[in-house]
């Protein structure tokens, strides 16, 4: 009965495939999407995530567990929506806040003060509460001295900062951090993780990819364990590690 009353899916993922080529930088060719190719393969193609199937409720925090290479990140743009699958199909009935890569999404060429309002209004905030925000995003940051700075000049410490703090200020229901909070100094990594856990108390789904088993064990109740694309394991987090760590002893 008490699953019953639990509220329905935010998110579900039927037998998600996504598949690449090699030492190249891009994906099959738009031709090859309409073509007998698409299904049959080219030479040097892999299916970097394949047969993925899951369901996410609103807060569950959900760290994504697994080597390099095993299609961790793979997922997290599927789910903001950045990468779409080759095969099944993904819906994500919220919006996501996505932090998976250290340029954030943002435009090289803009300064921060631009890149900021810019996101924070392509997540659907208005003028005046981008502004009521600003302060706020820039304090946390430690950005006053680059306001004007194009983010392509930053240090890629400084763009996880502003990065993070734009995405940790947003409406979406759902966070996606993937490894790059690893760039930021420890101190605000503190500051990071203090914000995370606010969120969550907040209700906010999170999903976490990251190889600090403690920061996996701190935020995270459940755990998808992806090897050589496919997932392995679907369960709580405690038992998704110790069934990594057998499978990769140190």
């Amino acid at each position: 009965m008490a699953d019953d009353m639990r509220p329905g899916p935010i998110m579900q993922a039927t037998g998600l495939g996504v598949r690449f080529r090699r030492n190249r930088g891009s994906r099959r060719s738009f031709k090859d999407l309409f073509s007998g190719r698409s299904r049959r393969g080219r030479p040097g193609e892999f299916w970097a995530l394949r047969d993925v199937s899951f369901e996410v409720r609103p807060g569950e925090a959900i760290g994504v567990v697994g080597r390099n290479g095993q299609g961790k990140s793979t997922l997290l743009k599927l789910v903001a929506g950045v990468l779409f699958p080759d095969e099944g199909r993904i819906k994500v009935g919220v919006g996501v806040a996505p932090l998976i890569e250290i340029t954030g999404g943002f435009v090289g060429d803009l300064t921060v003060r631009d890149n900021v309002q810019l996101t924070a209004g392509l997540h659907g905030l208005g003028k005046r509460e981008i502004a009521e925000r600003f302060d706020s995003i820039i304090d946390f940051a430690g950005a006053h001295d680059v306001i004007d700075t194009p983010f392509k000049h930053l240090s890629s410490g400084m763009k996880v900062r502003v990065a993070f703090s734009v995405i940790s200020q947003l409406d979406e229901p759902v966070l996606l951090v993937d490894e790059v909070l690893a760039v930021g100094d420890r101190a605000f990594r503190a500051k990071c993780y203090e914000r995370i856990g606010q969120l969550l108390g907040e209700g906010k789904t999170l999903f976490l990819v990251s190889h600090n088993e403690r920061d996996l064990r701190r935020f995270c109740t459940r755990g998808l364990y992806l090897d050589g694309g496919k997932l392995v394991l679907d369960a709580p987090i405690a038992d998704v590690l110790e069934r990594y760590n057998a499978d990769h002893p140190a």
